[in-house]
């Protein structure tokens, strides 16, 4: 019964056998193809049975293992590794079939592998999961086909593991380099001149590529016999808090991801932006009420505690209440805090509903709204016009894209920091935004 259970027929099995019935069904018409169908029979049943013991003869003729890391990354491309070693004597052909989880909508997963005898083999691929969660994999079926190919051998291994996709901490760790190299325009994060003095002395260093040629100390290079700078700091623990609205405007899909997840993905960058220039990260989520708070601090497991309740962030499609928001604020953060709010307003008048709340907030706080284009919109607009009924909906896009850049307009009449921004560009652009406020001391 194992036998069976583990024994499949190809194509060429059945191609070989209609080529067979076809032969021998002419045998009742053209006498010489009756014997010569026969005798093609035996051959073909002998083959087939050779094919089976060569197959089966090894206990074990391949070993197959998935390699997945701990966790996945959200929205970004994550490798998985299937690594196969075969036993036989002679060189297989696999066709491998690997049961991804049910999130990721792929049920045609299928590639093939060569192994030549004796030999091992890797063959690997990417998977991009677009929303957080467990993910469970089932298992890697590998079939295998000798030189013969009449039948497949099944293995299956690795099954069953369940992997959690958590916010994206490959674009953390690519940020958290770039914020610190010397590529940052590569990557559209800009270089800006800080203004004013708000830095203090830290020590005397070598020089090195890169460094502001102006703050050579040339006393100490005239004792040490080698250029020599001195290193300042900037000012440390200002707060950053990152504010995810969690409302029904934020399960809005962009490229198969919400809003709400472009929007974790980039507090988590933020933050750990954040902790890297010696500030203190925090962040508050919320909808109907305010339901995750984690005060601002650089204690070395501040990265982590943010991580964790960032995965664990979901929606009841309510309405956001800035009301609550507002008053978590006032009660919880007494120090003067730079408050990245990330939100999703698609009206002037749904702005309007909350901006006495926001102004309130902005009054004790550096606020910074940040909200998000609607890039279909400016895809329609970009398509010309070839009908009255064409005309109507560019029209129309055009008010809504014009409205929001009301909306950034009304909230820096009141003093409110605005950033419009593309779901892709999101993390970019909110790095830049930051940067920008500490080079020029609003902090």
């Amino acid at each position: 019964m194992k036998l069976f259970s583990a024994l499949y027929l190809t194509k060429r099995f059945f191609l070989a056998l209609g080529i067979l019935v076809v032969l021998l069904v002419l045998g009742f018409s053209i006498a010489f193809l009756f014997p010569v169908g026969q005798v093609a029979l035996g051959v073909f049943i002998v083959l087939v049975l050779i094919d089976i013991f060569i197959l089966f003869k090894p206990q074990e003729g391949l070993r197959g293992q998935r390699e997945c890391p701990d966790k996945l990354s959200n929205g970004d491309d994550n490798p998985i590794s299937l690594h196969l070693t075969s036993f036989h004597v002679f060189p297989v052909r696999v066709q491998l079939i690997d049961e991804l989880p049910y999130q990721l909508q792929a049920r045609d997963f299928k590639a093939d592998a060569y192994i030549s005898a004796r030999k091992k083999t890797t063959y690997q691929y990417t998977i991009r999961p677009v929303k957080r969660g467990a993910y469970q994999f089932g298992a890697v079926n590998a079939y295998v086909n000798s030189p013969l190919g009449l039948v497949q051998r099944r293995y299956r291994f690795s099954a069953d593991k369940e992997v959690p996709v958590y916010p994206s901490f490959i674009q953390m760790r690519k940020y958290e380099l770039l914020a610190f190299s010397q590529h940052l325009t590569e990557f559209g994060i800009k270089k800006i001149r800080r203004l004013g003095h708000n830095q203090e002395f830290e020590q005397i260093k070598e020089y090195v590529a890169g460094d502001d040629y102006r703050t050579i100390n040339w006393k100490a290079t005239a004792r040490r016999g080698a250029l020599m700078i001195n290193n300042y700091q900037d000012e440390r623990a200002q707060h950053v808090y990152a504010i995810i609205d969690k409302g029904r405007t934020m399960k809005m899909p962009f490229a198969s991801m919400t809003l709400l997840d472009y929007a974790i993905n980039a507090s988590l960058v933020i933050s750990n932006i954040a902790l890297k220039k010696e500030d203190k990260a925090g962040l508050i989520t919320f909808q109907h009420k305010v339901q995750a708070f984690v005060p601002a601090n650089r204690r070395s497991r501040q990265l982590h505690l943010l991580l964790e309740a960032l995965y664990n962030q979901k929606t009841a499609y309510k309405e956001a209440n800035y009301s609550a928001l507002y008053a978590t604020v006032k009660r919880r953060i007494s120090q003067r805090s730079l408050l990245l709010l990330f939100t999703n307003f698609e009206s002037i008048s749904a702005l309007r509903r909350q901006l006495p709340y926001l102004r309130q907030i902005a009054r004790s706080h550096l606020l910074v709204v940040i909200f998000f284009k609607n890039t279909e919109l400016y895809q329609l607009l970009e398509e010309s016009a070839d009908s009255l009924r064409d005309v109507y909906r560019k029209t129309i896009a055009e008010q809504f894209a014009e409205e929001k850049h009301q909306i950034v307009d009304e909230l820096r009449q009141y003093g409110i920091q605005a950033l419009l921004t593309t779901p892709q560009e999101l993390s970019i652009n909110t790095i830049n935004k930051y940067l920008e406020l500490k080079a020029r001391g609003l902090l």
